[in-house]
């Protein structure tokens, strides 16, 4: 049986109209998570006061960009234009130009030095129509410090009583080190709000989100994962979702594997052992039986 198949029939076998686990940022399958719900209402407050930078920092894999994009497709439904850079690894000129281009400017007449002057006048038309833009920048540790300056510089268009824009920065913890140098203390100083995307807390929150995942992929069952295989699943993940997601996924086939309509630790052990970046800590009895065999062992040799 290939892959495909034999995942369409894992699906099939729990009830399931379509893959619980993916690791696309479905916005279908947002679950609205402490973290992910505080930094949500801290970017709705925030660019409904008006406010010109703000910042969303989390660990890899805790949902930024699929906040990024739920942010996105809200401000799409409220007429909000928006300009989106997903790799922001750019120059200061290259990122003028991005910046034009999602603006509709065709830049490719322009020189370097004339794009701010078209992007400000058309930002500024945007803002006399009442449409201010909102720039969001996804993955933006990965911007250079020049270009992080530039920003500051861009972030300084605005007319005596408005921005001309708002900017949202989605990063990894490496965005805060970056901005906590004293060569970026001016940006710093700008961002009004910032929130962080923390991974679940415990195996409460992580038995939520299994069930809520499941349920908008057509499960209508009871508790698929067992307590056992809870705590497993969390300790192993260390609460992260997409690592989450990625053993929650190959434990349903392992479950599919045996026929087993619950999932326990076994099952759970079995996508451990098949994932990288997974692991499992022994339980205080383990830990002290294996220190126990190490230290007669010693005494042996000694």
């Amino acid at each position: 049986m290939q892959l495909t198949e034999l995942k369409h029939a894992c699906e099939q076998f729990y009830g399931l109209s379509q893959p619980a686990f993916g690791l696309t940022p479905d916005t279908g399958f947002y679950v609205d998570l402490p973290s992910q719900k505080e930094a949500f209402d801290t970017l709705m407050f925030a660019l409904s006061s008006g406010e010109g930078f703000v910042k969303i920092s989390g660990e890899v894999g805790t949902g930024k960009t699929l906040l990024c994009r739920r942010l996105l497709n809200s401000l799409a439904a409220m007429r909000v234009p928006t300009a989106y850079i997903p790799n922001p690894d750019l120059s200061q000129t290259a990122l003028w130009r991005v910046l034009a281009r999602e603006l509709g400017i065709d830049d490719s007449h322009l020189s370097d030095s004339q794009v701010p002057g078209h992007v400000q006048e058309c930002l500024l038309n945007m803002a006399s129509a009442g449409r201010p833009l909102v720039l969001i920048i996804d993955e933006a540790q990965c911007m250079p410090q020049a270009t992080l300056e530039a920003l500051r510089l861009i972030s300084n268009l605005e007319t005596e009583r408005q921005k001309l824009l708002q900017i949202v920065l989605f990063g990894q913890p490496e965005l805060d080190r970056m901005l906590a140098s004293p060569e970026l203390r001016q940006l710093r100083q700008r961002i009004t709000y910032s929130a962080r995307l923390e991974p679940l807390a415990n195996c409460e929150a992580l038995a939520v989100y299994l069930q809520q995942r499941l349920t908008l992929a057509g499960y209508r069952g009871m508790p698929l994962f067992r307590p056992a295989a809870l705590k497993i699943l969390w300790q192993a993940s260390g609460g992260i979702p997409r690592l989450i997601n990625v053993l929650a996924a190959k434990t349903l086939l392992a479950g599919y594997g045996s026929g087993s309509h619950e999932l326990d630790e076994a099952h759970v052990l079995r996508a451990v052992a098949d994932t990288e970046g997974a692991m499992v800590m022994p339980s205080p009895s383990l830990l002290w039986h294996c220190l126990a065999i190490a230290g007669a062992f010693m005494l042996v040799v000694l």
